[in-house]
């Protein structure tokens, strides 16, 4: 019924949290810290992972070999211009994005944004629980379900939100993990 729908939104908000835990800098190269830069090309954004080849030959250096060399100049100023905190070096061919090491001042903020990302993760997964007890209630309300089985769907969409609250949970303290690794 309504349970099923409820978990497969829970599972996406996870989903999507993981999603917004990759963008974040751990030390390393990682190819998906560049998943949100769209570049300006004819006037229309468009990711970055479209327009080029990301690869990450070593821990400390991105590697961005564009398919079309007229865009060159679009991608590196469209680095620039974004929130990665990466100085773009254009060779003319490729573009190459050094990783430097983090500080422990930049560790601790990186660990606060992914805090922010979980916290708006659980209450993503608490709206949907709010939303479904409230179609729960409403049935039980209009007789469509009785007392009884009205609980007991409540038990269980408790059960399904402390879960994927967990998921959540168990993410953070991995990325915290992979940040606070120096």
């Amino acid at each position: 019924m309504k349970l099923a729908e409820a978990e497969s939104t829970m599972q996406k908000t996870v989903e999507s949290t993981q999603r917004a835990f990759n963008t974040i800098r751990t030390g390393r190269a990682n190819a998906s810290l560049l998943d949100k830069i769209s570049v300006d090309y004819y006037g229309s954004p468009t990711p970055l992972k479209s327009l080029a080849n990301i690869s990450t030959p070593d821990s400390t250096t991105i590697l961005i070999q564009p398919y079309d060399r007229n865009t060159l100049n679009l991608i590196e100023k469209a680095i620039s211009m974004s929130d990665v905190g990466l100085t773009p070096s254009n060779d003319g061919s490729l573009i190459r994005l050094n990783i430097p090491p983090l500080t422990s001042d930049r560790r601790k903020e990186l660990v606060k944004i992914a805090a922010k990302y979980a916290e708006e993760g659980r209450v993503a997964i608490r709206n949907i629980r709010r939303d479904t007890l409230d179609t729960i209630r409403k049935l039980e309300k209009s007789a469509e379900i009785s007392e009884d089985e009205s609980r007991d769907q409540q038990d269980k969409l408790q059960k399904l939100t402390n879960k994927y609250t967990a998921k959540v949970d168990e993410l953070l303290a991995e990325k915290e993990k992979d940040i606070t690794t120096v």
